[in-house]
């Protein structure tokens, strides 16, 4: 909102506090691996699912520290808004937005919490198949290639300290 706000006034946005590691979010989810060996769906619904994955093990990583706390909730209101400026971008009008809005926040909720019972676990690559993959199951040398990508990640994540995390750097 605030974003649109800008263009509207036609002043440039400030830069909100998460952007930097939201942009490496995206960055990371962006990833041509993800989808040409990991299988996932190159389309708009395979991308959110791709970076909502990658958000919520940043997320994840951030709630282990007391001190991230703000950090986490800043890189949330980062996904928010980057979410409500695309489905504006699409035409969704206001009515149309918030509900679609409540939709995706409870999508990555969801997502935070089979990623935070199921890694590690055996229940993993079944809590992948239903929140990367829409259900659908992938061939095996891809779901393999995603699980072992994510647990790359998360181990990167885990080694990096909060202030490189901040900046984007795992």
């Amino acid at each position: 909102m605030k974003a649109f706000l800008a263009r509207f006034l036609g002043t440039a946005p400030a830069a909100l506090p998460a952007d930097g590691l939201y942009a490496a979010v995206v960055a990371e989810g962006r990833q041509p691996h993800w989808y040409a060996q990991g299988g996932v769906a190159d389309s708009v619904t395979g991308r959110f699912n791709m970076i909502a994955t990658v958000l919520s093990f940043v997320l994840l990583r951030l709630e282990r520290e007391s001190a991230a706390m703000q950090l986490g909730v800043q890189l949330t209101e980062r996904f928010i808004d980057d979410m409500e400026g695309q489905l504006r971008q699409d035409g969704v009008g206001d009515t149309g937005v918030a509900a679609k809005m409540g939709k995706l926040v409870s999508l990555l909720g969801g997502r935070l919490g089979a990623f935070r019972d199921s890694f590690g676990t055996t229940e993993f690559e079944a809590a992948l198949v239903r929140n990367l993959y829409g259900g659908a199951h992938p061939a095996r040398p891809a779901l393999a290639h995603s699980v072992a990508k994510l647990e790359a990640l998360a181990t990167r994540l885990a080694a990096a300290p909060l202030e490189a995390i901040e900046a984007g750097r795992w």
